[in-house]
């Protein structure tokens, strides 16, 4: 974006610049009534990576949440990262065990604990220089990672929040707040919910695991991968080549 400054704290936009990326989500304008009512929310723009951050517990991982966090960056076209928190709370094989599904299909992992300092350099190592967008419902222990990478900042993140953002439906105020070490981060929200846009056929290629055998089911390109026979996703499914917590999760997407 290019602006030309005026008064302290004022400028005029003079040119938007073509976006490389957007990371969005599908929300309903409560504004609008019948068909259409459906529209894009774009969260950020131009951004290097999705940092999908879950806790190991308190609250419990939910998986279907992260697919869909994983099918937004994948039909945006943006790296993703998986951030698991608080690892101190629980049996690290445990947690390692479920996240093994997504480090075997490319994703990167990190653990970290605030409380005990574990992967706090490995996620430095992972921001740094990069510009990031954090997504991860409340309470998994957004603010005291950012305080942990970087003292302060957490806090800073989560005050400028709640007096920019409150009282306001389904539009948010962001922000982009500079590491130390390099790079920055945008914070959002809390979300319980992330829909993301396409139909159920595009859904299926934005599985990393389905995308190779797309067309190879006995429908071709109009099998949705949920109640077909001869279905290949399927057929992969119950040989176990396709994580079924997964499948569940796509199936869940496509029928929304």
């Amino acid at each position: 974006m290019l602006f030309a400054p005026a008064e302290p704290g004022h400028g005029q936009i003079r040119k938007v610049q073509p976006r490389r990326n957007t990371l969005s989500r599908a929300i309903v304008d409560v504004k609008r009534r019948g068909p259409g009512r459906e529209v894009e929310q774009v969260i950020a723009a131009n951004v290097d990576q999705v940092v999908a951050v879950f806790a190991a517990a308190k609250p419990k991982p939910t998986w279907h949440l992260l697919d869909r966090y994983l099918v937004g960056a994948e039909a945006s076209g943006i790296p993703a990262l998986l951030c698991v928190t608080k690892t101190d709370l629980v049996d690290p094989e445990r947690v390692r065990d479920d996240v093994a599904v997504y480090e075997r299909l490319g994703y990167e992992a990190v653990f970290t604990s605030a409380e005990t300092g574990e992967g706090v350099d490995d996620m430095r190592g992972a921001l740094a220089d990069n510009v990031s967008v954090l997504v991860g419902k409340s309470g998994v222990g957004k603010t005291s990672l950012l305080n942990a990478l970087q003292p302060g900042l957490g806090l800073y993140v989560k005050e400028v929040s709640k007096s920019s953002g409150k009282g306001r439906h389904a539009t948010t105020h962001l922000e982009m707040f500079h590491l130390d070490f390099g790079g920055g981060v945008v914070d959002t929200p809390g979300m319980k919910v992330f829909e993301p846009s396409g139909d159920s056929l595009d859904i299926a290629y934005y599985f990393r695991e389905m995308r190779p055998l797309l067309g190879s089911c006995r429908f071709g390109a109009d099998c949705s991968h949920t109640h077909e026979p001869g279905c290949a996703i399927k057929e992969a499914v119950e040989a176990g080549d396709i994580d079924a917590r997964r499948y569940d999760s796509y199936v869940k997407m496509a029928r929304a």
